[in-house]
């Protein structure tokens, strides 16, 4: 197509390419969620469904965008962390950004009633993002850190708020008065003296959130080929590997988790 008079218009479009050599990290938040999960009756503190939900659109982006190396959700929220050398959208940070969030706007609803059945989605849920660059190992993995124990943080509140409502008949209001000033210690102490509950028995999935990678796992598979000389077809069982998301409920502020998966991260020195 010849060139319009109006195309000088795309030179008020912002470069926004990420740097280079930098993990991409896309975050997004539930938009007004809390008013969300009431409408849609969310068992407090936890609703295995929704957790479940989250978790699934989130896989749904990894698929959709093999750069993701991890992914870490917890509640209504979830990091996306594209390998350094990505060159995904040519790192146009608003490419990455909307692509993701369209992609897990789009799975949360498409998948809805493989989680919650029968219940009618209301109306549309809605995520914002962000787009953070992050241009070490160490900056990468504090960020990570931050956010799980912001799950732990989060949860321990939660746990003790719900449990004080629901079994300690105590008003929504009551129950935010008494856990004023209160430390972690003050929290757990509260749920083991008064209601029997050790929090260190408390769901994996709960106090560390959801942490999805990429795995490598052998199938096998059945065939049919031509044997020589013969008109025939024979079944032949045949192994391959293939990649698949899978997801861990375990620590990462640690050494272990990425001792064990030492693939993730990329050597800082290149």
């Amino acid at each position: 197509m010849a060139k319009s008079k109006f195309e000088y218009v795309r030179n008020f479009e912002t470069d926004d390419t990420c740097l280079r050599n930098c993990y991409i990290v896309v975050r997004l938040d539930g938009r007004n969620f809390h008013r969300f999960s009431e409408q849609h009756n969310f068992t407090k503190p936890n609703d295995n469904r929704a957790l479940g939900l989250m978790s699934r659109s989130a896989r749904s982006v990894m698929e959709d965008m093999e750069d993701v190396v991890i992914a870490y959700g917890q509640s209504d929220e979830f990091s996306f962390v594209f390998k350094r050398n990505s060159t995904l959208f040519r790192r146009r940070a608003s490419k990455l950004m909307t692509h993701v969030t369209s992609q897990f706007s789009s799975s949360y609803v498409f998948y809805w009633r493989e989680f919650f059945g029968e219940q009618p989605l209301l109306y549309p849920p809605s995520f914002d993002g962000r787009v953070v660059l992050y241009p070490t190992n160490h900056n990468l993995r504090d960020y990570l850190s931050w956010r799980q124990a912001d799950c732990h943080f989060n949860n321990l509140y939660n746990t003790v708020f719900w449990t004080l409502v629901q079994t300690g008949g105590l008003s929504t209001a009551q129950a935010e008065d008494r856990l004023k000033g209160t430390v972690a210690a003050d929290k757990n102490e509260i749920l083991f003296s008064e209601f029997n509950i050790n929090y260190n028995n408390e769901s994996a999935l709960h106090k560390k959130g959801t942490t999805l990678i990429w795995t490598k796992q052998n199938e096998t598979v059945t065939k049919c080929i031509k044997v020589s000389n013969e008109e025939e077809e024979k079944e032949v069982s045949v192994i391959r590997s293939r990649r698949r998301v899978q997801a861990h409920y375990c620590d990462i502020i640690g050494e272990q988790f990425w001792d064990e998966h030492p693939d993730i991260l990329e050597d800082d020195a290149h």
